[in-house]
């Protein structure tokens, strides 16, 4: 296998090569300006390694792979076209309104609660560029009102004139029956043909999102056409650099949904966080192949932390209504949660509290941290990690970028030392306490949240500073075991090059499999059948037109239900995809009440109440090769070496520990597999640092993952 995988964040490049049996990581800082120069470099990078030109490697390659925050970036900078919307006549408020939430959608709990200083963000739509149009479509899809396409084209001229660059077409219950969103496509395209110049781009809801929700589908349509003219200039710069770097096949593009597939069957929306969910998606595949059992990924970059939960069996926990930014929507995306908290966050002194805040403001990769010497002016948390001795100034991410500990030492103490009338030590100390303290309690949250004990999960600490902070996050959990898995600081690149092909497509309906009134069971047979048919070969097509072959296609049918009017709804996967009797419908139920029972205490079930589709999901999928795992569990203590003679020492300074201690450095390559390592010690790569804390053990294994085991308490007697 001979693949080239790519994580673009917001401070670093990841790349990934698998070249036959050679496993390659490097990293570049991101290009934000033309993302191709820091994709260039970072393969550049391994070219090197390989002694191999980049055309050949580009030429030999299965697949390039990209995983990228670009959008995410993008609707954080509000950076986007003008939008114009056309909805159904009298439903213009929808957007505006935000169904009176808001205000409070993407904050944490305490600013919703802080109603006095409520605001809601900046709309990616105006008011006065959303316009109704006069058609109605009951809730079954039959027709009240006929399009009137008069108004139509009035409306639309109407929005141009006012300088629309994209228009979006969201009307209701168009998911039912999408015929006039498709004549709105048809005029549009008549008045602006897309040979002209000035033709304008339109965007669909019912192609968006295919469930109901107006206001959620709404949105979705919204931020992918917001999206659309920066993701696709950018992916097509990226594609065109391959190109004209003999790269001749398609290029592949990460989706939030855990999939992948070419750039012409991807929409904006589906990249949104699409690098933290190909570090999830690695985390999966290593739990399963390692027989991990239940895992918390914890992906630390420079920009974020981002925590996701696969439990035992490598079942991962989708949102179907995530908050992207501000914005709720109506996509299936793999579940994540994403803090502001990495190497490039912000230190600065709270003054309500009297202490230090960290993040989520970040430096970036440009200008960076303060000791990149690239003209930051503030103090971050690797200007912390610098002056405590963790990181070498002259060999920090392979000598590509030295750093200047007097600039740290400046910052920290004009921002944080003059405040709080202490030594710059203490003060850098205080940093990363703060910004580990906050992690912990994310991941802390995130566990108890969904009902999981945080001491029955192991810990998987990957990101280029992920293996530097873990010790100090898990101190003040339950979790004993730590593990930086192999390739760690470019983890989520190495998960973008294990993803399969994926489309997930989805129908809202109202079908009611249990009459509690009646006692009638589900017969339409037909009806049932019919949808998820043609889900089936929606999927089916989007594949074939990727070139995948038909027999290597594979489909999963999902179902959304629930027990009559209850608000939570159970999403079960279903073997049987057709219905043919009886039997059928209920093997079906039995299979929703045993989804029901896991999640929310057997003999919680309501038949009683009858029970009722909502949501018909079908994700079609094609297997790729995918990366192949060593057995990397810690050997027995009894089976342990010693270490080998440190390459050299530092004066390190850890939090909870007084004065600064002489600590060992030893070099991650010359550590064989059952090497044990008592802290405090720092075990250095070109990519990433190994922090052991005091109170900790490192045990490397194979292909250069490391576990940290938590020492022990002596046992007391008296």
């Amino acid at each position: 296998m001979k693949r080239v995988s790519v994580d673009i964040g917001g401070t670093f490049t990841d790349c990934f090569v698998v070249w036959g049996e050679q496993y390659i990581e490097t990293k570049a800082l991101t290009t934000h300006h033309n993302l191709a120069m820091g994709f260039n470099e970072a393969l550049g990078k391994a070219c090197q390694v390989l002694d191999v030109d980049l055309e050949k490697v580009l030429t030999e390659v299965d697949s390039v792979r990209y995983a990228t925050t670009l959008g995410t970036n993008a609707l954080i900078e509000h950076k986007g076209p003008k939008i114009g919307m056309l909805v159904s006549a009298g439903f213009e408020a929808t957007v505006p309104l935000s169904r009176s939430r808001g205000y409070g959608e993407g904050l944490d709990n305490i600013s919703k609660q802080d109603m006095p200083n409520a605001q809601r963000p900046a709309p990616l739509v105006e008011a006065h560029m959303i316009r109704g149009v006069r058609e109605r479509l009951d809730f079954k899809g039959n027709q009240v009102m006929a399009l009137d396409e008069a108004d139509v084209r009035r409306q639309l001229r109407e929005l141009v004139d006012r300088g629309a660059q994209i228009v979006v077409v969201a009307l209701v219950n168009a998911v039912v029956n999408p015929v006039h969103e498709q004549r709105i496509e048809e005029i549009l395209l008549e008045e602006y043909p897309s040979h002209l110049l000035g033709a304008i781009p339109v965007i669909l809801s019912h192609q968006v999102a295919g469930r109901k929700g107006e206001y959620v589908r709404s949105t979705s349509a919204i931020i992918d056409g917001y999206l659309h003219s920066t993701m696709y200039h950018a992916l097509s710069q990226l594609e065109q650099n391959l190109r004209a770097h003999t790269y001749d096949k398609p290029m592949l593009v990460i989706h939030n949904s855990g999939g992948m597939a070419q750039l012409n069957s991807t929409d904006a929306l589906q990249t949104i966080h699409s690098g933290p969910v190909s570090g999830i998606g690695a985390s999966e595949h290593l739990s399963l192949q390692a027989e991990l059992g239940n895992v918390v990924a914890t992906d630390m970059g420079g920009t974020s932390y981002d925590i996701g939960i696969v439990v035992e069996g490598g079942v991962k926990h989708y949102d179907f209504n995530p908050v992207i930014d501000r914005w709720l929507v109506s996509v299936p995306m793999v579940h994540l949660v994403t803090l502001g908290a990495g190497g490039g966050s912000v230190a600065s002194y709270d003054r309500m509290y009297k202490t230090v805040q960290c993040g989520p403001e970040s430096a970036g990769s440009d200008p960076g941290p303060a000791c990149y010497d690239r003209g930051g002016m503030k103090p971050t948390v690797t200007d912390a990690d610098l002056l405590l001795g963790y990181l070498d100034a002259e060999n920090y991410a392979g000598g590509s970028i030295p750093l200047n500990p007097r600039r740290a030492k400046a910052v920290i103490e004009d921002t944080i030392c003059d405040e709080l009338d202490c030594e710059v030590i203490e003060a850098a100390k205080l940093i990363r306490e703060k910004v580990d303290d906050n992690m912990a309690n994310g991941l802390f949250t995130e566990l108890r949240a969904r009902g999981y004990d945080p001491k029955d999960f192991t810990m998987l600490a990957y990101g280029g500073n992920g293996p530097l902070h873990c010790c100090g996050i898990a101190q003040n959990l339950s979790i004993d075991k730590i593990l930086a898995p192999p390739l760690s600081s470019v983890f989520s690149a190495v998960g973008a090059g294990n993803m399969h092909q994926l489309h997930i497509h989805e129908q809202s309906m109202y079908l009611v499999l249990y009459d509690s009134n009646t006692r009638h069971i589900f017969d339409d047979y037909s009806r049932f059948n019919s949808i998820v048919m043609g889900l089936k070969e929606k999927g089916r097509q989007d594949l074939l037109r990727q070139g995948v072959a038909a027999e290597d296609i594979c489909h999963d049918l999902e179902l959304d239900m629930r027990y009559g009017n209850q608000l939570v709804q159970t999403t079960a996967v279903i073997p049987q995809h057709e219905l043919r009797g009886p039997a059928d419908v209920l093997a079906m139920i039995s299979q929703f009440s045993t989804d029901y029972g896991k999640r929310f205490g057997e003999g919680s079930q309501a038949p009683e109440a009858g029970i009722r589709i909502n949501t018909i999901r079908v994700a079609t999928y094609a297997r790729h090769e995918t990366v192949k795992f060593d057995d990397i569990k810690p050997v027995e203590k009894a089976a342990r070496q010693a270490p080998p003679t440190p390459s050299n020492t530092r004066i390190c300074h850890f939090v909870g520990q007084d004065g600064p201690i002489e600590t060992p450095v030893w070099a991650r390559k010359d550590l064989a597999p059952g090497v044990e390592i008592e802290g405090p010690a720092i075990v250095a790569s070109d990519v990433t640092t190994f922090l052991v804390d005091p109170g900790w053990t490192l045990v490397a294994a194979k292909q250069g993952a490391t576990w940290f085991l938590r020492n022990e308490k002596p046992v007391t007697t008296h």
